[in-house]
Order: structure tokens, then C-alpha cells, then sequence
């Protein structure tokens, strides 16, 4: 048997997903066969701080087990140049931080899933499981994401937009833009989030002004778009250059909408798998989503997401997600589940995945002759 390869698992982070992102880790780390990899855990607190821990022996039990202390002997706290490389001693001369060979980014949200990090794995030239800078960047910001669909003429919701500087310079033009185009009831969303967070439905003008003032708690930018009699439909996304689909599945919200508390907190959303639809649907569905991450440039996995109008099936795309939730609950893994693709096998190919595109760019000549 060869050399084991040394995997580096990121989590925690400065996100409003930062304890979903334990929950994640948690899972991916109990599902590793550590006869074939060897796993040393990273962990973001919420301030930003990077802290390292041992290599791990065995699973954790729970997630207090993956944050470290930076008083505890386990635990280091690094400067993020230096961490993924034997050569650079921690701060204060303690043990040299370890070197991987590839790392998990298994981050939610801001700081996560929207291209900064991705750019330091790049900066650094580490093989890094998912999506690029321009992927993720793309993938977290909605209003980009939209006008990417727009231009690969993916159908979708009527939506508009605007940022906190021309909301309050203008506010009487975007009610009217609003009301004439969108319509009530509408979404507001901050155009930079993940988890359904800082989101509202808005039934009238005063309840769209105080939706506007919510999401711009959360970003500088806000969509509005409009809403549709739908089911929401999911399929996932897995490859490089050559990805395939998953089986669709459909979400049941247990509220109005699949909102924050519907994903991660009342515990009494459904999820469909397959979903109930017939295979020529099934089929666009799948073409589009594969559509969708050529156009946003995908690599590694995606889940995307769309909404199928129950008057007359037109299929909208929402958004993707180029880091879903990753727990063998969650219903990108269970989607590929039904596929044929363990929870496991799913771990061993995004590793293969992340190896074989970090070769590919390898490649390129950077203009050192």
C-alpha cells in the first residue's frame, strides 16, 4: 500500500453558518476511512483565528472536540501563510505547522464558499476540494450568478436589484420599480448570504421597506424577486470538465418558504428523493444544472436548485450552491446516494478531483520560461 494521503479538513469560520460548518465537519470526519488518508484538522474560530490540532487518530466524538484551544497543548494558533507548510514554525516557536498534500474547504458563507479562501489556496498552490475563486465568487453572490444564468439564457423569476447608497438616495423609484415589475408578494434577499438567512417575503410596501432595512443587516446589496406558485427542486452536480447529475429531489418547506428555520432548526422539512416528477422533467432538469455549472465554471460539486411553477412546470433556476450542506443528511450526499454513489465514495472522488485539477493547472505557463 502506498503513502497515505495527508488531507487537511478547514472549518468553523467568520459566517453565520460557523456551527453548521462543525456539524459538517463532524460528519465528513467520522466518514473518512483513515486507512487511506490521514486527517489533520484546521479550525476558524468566528474572529477569524486559525488554530490546528493533531493529526487525527480516530473520528471526534463531538464538535467541542474540533475547536481548539490555543492554551491547550493541542492546539496552535498559525499565521495563515505558514500553514500548510512543514518549513514555517508556529508562533512562538512551537511545532512546525503540518504540511498537507490536499485540503477540504468544508466552509458555509461569507469567508467560506465566496472565493477568498479559495484564492489563498491558490496563492499558496495546495490541491483544494471544490470550486474556484471565479465559481465560488460567482456562486455566492446572486445578482452576478443571475446575470451569468441570463446571459446562458437559463430561465428564471423576474428579479431587481439595488445596494444600500441607491435605496436611500432613490428609495421612491425602486418602490415603484418594484411594484411595477415584481409585483407582491416578493423575496428580498442579501445578495451575499448562504442558509436562507437575513430573507423575507414582503406581502406589501410597508412590509418590503422593512424587508429591504432587514437585508441590508446582512449586505451592502439587495435582490428582490418575485415570487412563483412552485415546487423547489435540487439536483447535484459532481466533476470537473466532465460533471454529471444527480436524481432531482424536492424540498417540502414545513413553513412558507425554506427558510433558516426550516433547514436547520424545526427539523420537520421533507425532502423527496427522487422527486416525484416525470423523467422527461427529470432530464431538464439535469441538463440545465450541468448547464449552470459549465456556465459559473464548477469544479469539484455543486448543488443547484430550482423552482418548477405548478400551474404549468416551467422550470426557473434559483441559484447553486457551490458548498452545500455536506452531513450524510443533507441532501446533496443523499441525492448522490440514490445516484449510486456512497457517502464515502463521494469523499474519495472530490479528493480525486481536487488532485486532478490541481495537475491540470500545473500546466499553464505563467510566464516563467
Amino acid at each position: 500500500m502506498g503513502r497515505k494521503l495527508k488531507v487537511g479538513l478547514i472549518y468553523g469560520g467568520k459566517s453565520g453558518e460557523h456551527e453548521v460548518s462543525l456539524q459538517t465537519a463532524l460528519a465528513v470526519i467520522k466518514a473518512f476511512d483513515l486507512s487511506k488518508y490521514d486527517i489533520v484538522p484546521f479550525y476558524i474560530t468566528k474572529q477569524g483565528e486559525w488554530r490546528t490540532g493533531p493529526q487525527l487518530t480516530a473520528p471526534a466524538e463531538n464538535a467541542a472536540q474540533l475547536q481548539f484551544d490555543t492554551a491547550a497543548p493541542q492546539g496552535s494558533t498559525l499565521p495563515i501563510p505558514s500553514l500548510f507548510r512543514d518549513s514555517s514554525p508556529a508562533v512562538g516557536g512551537g511545532a512546525a505547522a503540518p504540511s498537507v498534500d490536499v485540503v477540504f474547504p468544508l466552509l458555509h458563507g461569507t469567508f467560506g464558499e465566496d472565493g477568498t479562501i479559495q484564492g489563498l489556496f491558490e496563492m499558496t498552490n495546495i490541491p483544494y476540494v471544490g470550486a474556484g475563486v471565479l465559481a465560488s465568487a460567482v456562486g455566492m453572490d446572486k445578482v452576478m450568478m443571475k446575470k451569468v444564468f441570463a446571459q446562458e439564457q437559463l430561465p428564471q423569476v423576474v428579479f431587481r436589484h439595488f445596494t444600500r447608497k441607491q435605496w436611500e438616495k432613490d428609495r421612491p423609484f425602486f418602490l415603484m420599480e418594484i411594484e411595477v415589475s415584481v409585483g407582491y408578494p416578493c423575496f428580498v434577499k442579501p445578495a451575499n448570504l448562504g442558509s436562507s438567512v437575513g430573507i423575507s417575503k414582503a406581502r406589501n410596501r410597508d412590509e418590503f421597506i422593512e424587508a429591504v432595512e432587514y437585508a441590508f443587516r446582512y449586505d451592502r446589496k439587495v435582490i428582490v424577486e418575485e415570487n412563483v406558485e412552485a415546487r423547489e427542486i435540487e439536483v447535484s452536480v459532481l466533476g470537473n470538465d466532465e460533471p454529471r447529475a444527480s436524481v432531482p429531489g424536492e424540498i417540502v418547506p414545513s413553513s412558507e418558504f425554506y427558510d433558516y428555520k426550516a433547514k436547520y432548526v424545526d427539523g420537520k422539512s421533507a425532502m423527496i428523493i427522487p422527486a416525484e416528477i416525470s423523467e422527461e422533467l427529470s432530464l431538464k432538469l439535469q441538463e440545465m444544472a450541468l448547464r449552470a455549472y459549465q456556465a459559473i465554471d464548477g469544479s469539484g460539486l455543486t448543488r443547484v436548485d430550482f423552482f418548477v411553477r405548478k400551474s404549468d412546470q416551467q422550470i426557473f433556476i434559483n441559484e447553486v450552491n457551490t458548498m452545500p450542506g455536506f452531513t450524510p443528511f443533507s441532501m446533496y450526499p443523499l441525492l448522490w446516494k440514490e445516484t449510486g454513489v456512497s457517502y464515502q465514495q463521494l469523499l474519495d472522488t472530490l479528493i480525486d478531483l481536487a488532485v486532478q485539477r490541481h495537475a491540470e493547472k500545473q500546466k499553464i505557463n505563467y510566464g516563467n520560461e
